[in-house]
């Protein structure tokens, strides 16, 4: 089935100023819109309901209710996902799953990483890579569950360059990081199902700005996969009630390798001179 943003997308440059304004207003209040009724939707937005239904019709729906039904799947969906996997685990328990969860857990991260080697095209791993060696700053966007994910990544990255940073850390803004990147540099994003609002924006707004944009998700429907310069679909499937990481840490991992393998004398020095400093501040254990 056809996404809502994907009809978006399609229609979009077509739209007056006017149906614009309530596609934005839809697009950053998905549930509100799934759940709200028209009129307190309108109201909210300062939009007349007949715009709405302007633009439902113009986005290919019979009505304004059509579209909402819409979103009222997605928005359910999302919110669902997790907790009918919490009910999967605890019915298992109860009908007596002999099988030990680790056996479980490690077997399905086995085959997520096994299917890197099948699903990651080694051109555009390459191309990416290129990307981020040559790019004047790097920037990293991850949130909800993917933030740790970004982090660590920084983490790593900071031992052998000192042009990678965490988008809108510490109380940054966002809006200030993205506005002002350019043709020279690279947003890198990890996001997966619930994708947060921030990051899809935020991938949009690179990309306008003329960055070079990395996705690393684990579904083709993935609002901003498409605007990639390079996308990467990573499989996440586990018996836990949330997606496992393990093969998209595999894949920084291996790009983080990648990077160092081909940055030369000075990346060798810079992480001897970063493990020296942090031995000398103590940050590191020595018996």
């Amino acid at each position: 089935m056809v996404r809502f943003e994907e009809r978006l997308a399609a229609k979009y440059g077509g739209l007056s100023r006017q149906l614009k304004a309530a596609a934005d207003y839809i697009v950053k209040n998905q549930v509100d819109t799934a759940t709200r009724s028209l009129r307190s939707i309108s109201e909210a937005s300062d939009i007349s309901p007949a715009t709405y239904s302007r633009l439902a019709r113009a986005l290919g729906f019979s009505n304004y209710e059509e579209l909402r039904e819409m979103l009222r799947g997605a928005v359910g969906r999302s919110v669902s996902d997790m907790t009918d996997k919490a009910s999967r685990l605890q019915q298992e328990a109860i009908e007596g799953d002999q099988t030990p969860f680790l056996n479980k857990q490690s077997a399905a991260c086995a085959a997520n990483i096994g299917q890197l080697v099948h699903n990651i095209p080694q051109d555009r791993l390459q191309r990416a890579v290129r990307y981020l060696k040559g790019a004047r700053n790097v920037l990293l966007l991850g949130a909800l569950s993917s933030t740790g994910i970004v982090e660590y990544m920084a983490y790593l990255a900071n031992y052998f360059t000192s042009n990678w940073r965490i988008a809108g850390r510490a109380g940054a803004s966002l809006g200030a990081e993205i506005s002002a990147l350019n043709k020279n540099d690279v947003l890198l994003v990890v996001t997966k199902p619930p994708f947060a609002r921030r990051t899809i924006d935020g991938v949009r707004a690179a990309s306008r700005m003329g960055a070079k944009v990395i996705v690393i998700t684990d579904t083709h429907s993935c609002p901003v996969l498409a605007e990639a310069d390079a996308g990467f679909i990573v499989a996440t499937d586990s018996p836990q009630f949330f997606s496992s990481y393990a093969a998209t840490i595999v894949l920084i991992e291996t790009i983080i390798g990648m990077l160092v393998a081909g940055s030369g004398k000075a990346a060798k020095q810079r992480i001897f001179e970063v493990e020296c400093l942090n031995q000398q501040f103590g940050e590191t254990w020595s018996a």
